[in-house]
């Protein structure tokens, strides 16, 4: 008897500190490689160089992104990145991977104008008693016998949070819980 209640009071403390630690272990393992894939872009440049410090090429790629979000601000990057958008959309598969992840990127976007989600909501889906996460992307009034409808468009993310659905849902039915876009994302 003493054994089974050692090895169960065992078992519990050991599987609380796997639940403690897998979130701990599981974001330094992906911080980690995230740092050795951003510092993979530059690294080889710098490899060739003779210089070999770690982190280098992921500081270079940080530069780089700064470095590309104030050219594209100011009206020359903004016309060469118009450009490329105007040959990616005449690209056949590339167009449709292209449109979904800058419409993810708009909604996440530090510029409020071209923000693609406008808020998030909790609709009832797929069945009763079962909630989904979506985002309110735009809202249309419908006239209708009894007068006007305000319904919400709300896009609901799949597995992955480039496809999803969308529904027309009367503003009435949605749930607008005190969460950002970015929480919600």
């Amino acid at each position: 008897a003493f054994y089974k209640v050692l090895r169960s009071w065992a078992s519990k403390k050991f599987m609380s500190g796997c639940v403690i630690l897998f979130p701990i272990a599981i974001t330094f393992y992906i911080t980690w490689w995230f740092i050795h894939f951003v510092d993979g872009f530059f690294s080889p440049i710098y490899a060739q160089l003779g210089i070999n410090i770690f982190g280098l090429g992921f500081i270079t790629s940080l530069i780089f992104i700064f470095l590309v979000g104030v050219s594209v601000s100011s009206w020359m990057g903004a016309s060469v990145l118009g450009f490329g958008e105007w040959i990616i959309k005449r690209m056949p598969l590339v167009k449709h991977i292209y449109s979904a992840s800058k419409q993810i990127s708009a909604a996440i976007s530090p510029d409020r104008n071209t923000q693609a989600f406008k808020e998030v909501a909790i609709i009832r889906h797929p069945r009763v008693g079962e909630y989904a996460f979506g985002f309110i992307t735009s809202s249309v009034v419908l006239q209708n016998e009894i007068g006007e409808e305000e319904l919400f468009c709300i896009y609901v993310p799949t597995n992955h949070l480039y496809i999803g659905d969308i529904f027309l849902i009367n503003s009435r039915d949605v749930i607008r819980p005190n969460l950002s876009v970015r929480e919600g994302i």
